[in-house]
């Protein structure tokens, strides 16, 4: 058991580092090979040759030099060295052996001093050290996590035999999770018969009913990474019907890197069969923004907010702090990241974006770099019934980080929207709206640098449908669509989180970002697939059309008539030409709807009237 303990404790400390912190271990590592070489080499010919002090220093820190630079050249210090291949065991050893002998060059032209014997063994120890250091690991990393003798009664098939089968078999037979796995399904008839890793291809997927049969299958795994949305609401559906349990394969950068935890499967998500992939970003700018800045963000316990957390935290932050309302989800975000991220020093704060007096002095002690403003009120129905809280918390309590931000010098501000805000039919959408053009103005007469990032629907948020879809199936339906024809953007919540910060690296002049949301997706569909997902059929569970709630919309927009686009960071981030207004007269109106005498439906109509006017102005 402590074996166990002190392996999980290894490979938890190894994968929490960023790659930079592991590069700077392995380069320690070298440099204490290289110096320990030289003193043994002294040590060993000190009788016979006098190599004096200055020689020494020169040939350490020429071939140390030479070293670097040439894993940077050849990119091996990108190497996963728990994965190192022969090549590039080769290509290291003939780096510090090139050095050794080009510093021995350097060093004996400056000082006059030479011994071939000296510079042999030293290019021997360094060489073999460097190497044997590696191996080592890559031989630790394999035993630690060599299969287990236990293997699962349950009858497994792969789909899929491919590439991606092939990387799947190779890296789950490490994990204490060892699959029986009966058979390999294949829709290409050139590969039936074939075997990958000893396990044999038995069919087809519509061969599926007879293998199950014949062979008993409990569950399969999608081992194909690119399988389309189709596909997969196919295997489904087969599936389903057959009583057999899917699963699919971690990520393959997760598999590579060991980045995934056990059970070495996952279950499909909704986000597996809308069919919208993924935006690819370029990590390095997202590196350049976050690493070692202090950044904080409000409503931190959120759905969004807290996985804006969990995105800023891989890209070693030196300090997080995190705001929010609720003690509850700040407390569970907080114990959540403190335990997978030991290099950053995170800070729970409780406190309400309404109280300016506090915002300000939280800004002011801690120093942030910059704030990710995602705390807002956000259910449109909640929202239809308390419009009091809704200017309060969405208006005023943006206003307040905002100005914060100015007073306290903080340089950067990035406020979530939301696509309600557009051509708004809601107060919600309307006090989004009017935080827009409050953040958006501040940014003319403030140092600070200011930003809007507008887009849909996350998957899986609390107020989303996702959850309330799940909870009317396990209660064995029916599920309740408000109507039949309403569509909504949808995006995943990491994904938006990486877009937020992503886009934000770009803000330098009150910008309204927009992200391509892709095309919208009918939610009777999204109804069916989520059905389909939980091993049922629409017939077992049942759709009903139950009308649109108060504040709600047909389809949502992501830019009025009006406005456009002005320009694009890539394909999928695009800056809206967004109409402007006067921040006093915006924090004039949310003052008269607060302290006058309008009745509800009153202070919902001006509000909104004036957010769709604020598009056209």
């Amino acid at each position: 058991m402590k074996s166990n303990f002190t392996n999980s404790t290894i490979l938890d400390f190894v994968n929490q580092r960023s790659l930079i912190t592991k590069n700077i271990i392995w380069f320690i590592f070298d440099l204490i090979i290289l110096t320990v070489s030289i003193g043994i080499g002294k040590i060993i010919f000190d009788d016979l040759i006098f190599l004096p002090l200055k020689y020494l220093l020169i040939y350490v820190g020429l071939t140390y030099l030479i070293y670097l630079l040439g894993m940077h050249l050849l990119s091996l210090n990108k190497t996963i060295n728990r994965y190192i291949s022969l090549l590039e065991i080769g290509l290291t050893g003939l780096i510090i052996l090139s050095s050794n002998v080009f510093s021995s060059f350097i060093a004996t032209m400056i000082t006059g001093n030479y011994s071939k014997r000296f510079t042999f063994i030293v290019t021997l120890l360094s060489t073999l050290g460097v190497i044997g250091i590696r191996l080592f690991w890559k031989l630790m990393y394999n035993t630690i996590t060599a299969p287990s003798s236990e293997q699962s009664n349950e009858k497994a098939l792969l789909y899929g035999a491919g590439d991606g089968c092939s990387l799947y078999l190779q890296f789950s037979n490490r994990t204490s999770q060892h699959h029986n796995f009966i058979g390999i399904i294949d829709d290409n008839p050139t590969k039936i018969g074939t075997k990958i890793k000893g396990i044999p291809v038995l069919g087809s997927l519509e061969q599926l009913e007879h293998i199950k049969k014949e062979k008993d299958i409990d569950k399969m795994i999608v081992a194909i990474p690119s399988l389309s949305s189709e596909k997969y609401e196919e295997v489904l559906d087969i599936c389903n019907s057959l009583d057999i349990n899917v699963f699919k394969m971690p990520s393959v950068e997760n598999i590579i890197t060991g980045n995934y935890k056990q059970p070495n499967v996952q279950q499909v998500q909704i986000s597996d069969l809308l069919g919208r992939k993924e935006i690819e970003l370029d990590t390095s700018v997202l590196r350049n923004e976050i690493e070692g800045k202090v950044i904080l963000i409000t409503g931190a316990g959120g759905s969004i907010g807290s996985e804006i957390v969990r995105q800023i935290s891989k890209h070693s932050p030196r300090k997080v702090i995190l705001l929010g309302h609720g003690e509850n989800s700040i407390y569970l975000i907080y114990h959540e990241i403190i335990e997978k991220y030991t290099g950053t020093n995170y800070v729970p704060v409780i406190a309400d974006v309404q109280d300016y007096d506090t915002i300000y002095k939280i800004f002011k002690r801690e120093k942030p770099d910059i704030i990710y403003h995602a705390a807002a009120h956000k259910h449109v129905p909640l929202m239809e019934a308390n419009p009091f809280e809704a200017i309060k918390n969405n208006v005023y309590g943006s206003y307040n980080v905002a100005k914060a931000v100015d007073q306290a010098g903080v340089s950067k501000m990035v406020m979530i929207s939301t696509d309600k805000a557009v051509r708004p039919t809601n107060i919600m959408g309307a006090t989004k709206r009017m935080a827009e053009l409050i953040v958006t103005g501040m940014n003319k007469n403030s140092n600070s640098i200011y930003c809007a990032v507008r887009f849909g629907n996350v998957l899986g948020s609390r107020g989303s449908v996702i959850p309330a879809f799940k909870k009317q199936i396990e209660e064995g339906g029916p599920v309740k669509v408000t109507d039949y024809e309403m569509t909504r953007y949808f995006m995943t919540i990491p994904e938006a989180s990486r877009l937020v910060i992503y886009a934000g690296a770009f803000a330098s002049n009150g910008e309204v970002f927009i992200l391509d949301m892709g095309e919208p997706v009918k939610i009777l569909d999204l109804a069916r697939k989520m059905i389909l997902l939980s091993g049922y059929n629409i017939d077992e569970i049942g759709i009903i059309e139950s009308g649109i709630r108060p504040g709600e919309k047909l389809y949502e927009e992501l830019l009025t008539d009006s406005e456009f686009i002005d320009r694009k960071i890539n394909d999928k981030i695009m800056i809206g030409k967004v109409s402007e207004k006067p921040i006093d007269e915006t924090l004039e109106l949310a003052n008269k709807l607060l302290h006058s005498k309008y009745t509800e439906r009153e202070i919902k109509e001006i509000a909104i009237d004036y957010a769709i006017q604020s598009s056209y102005n």
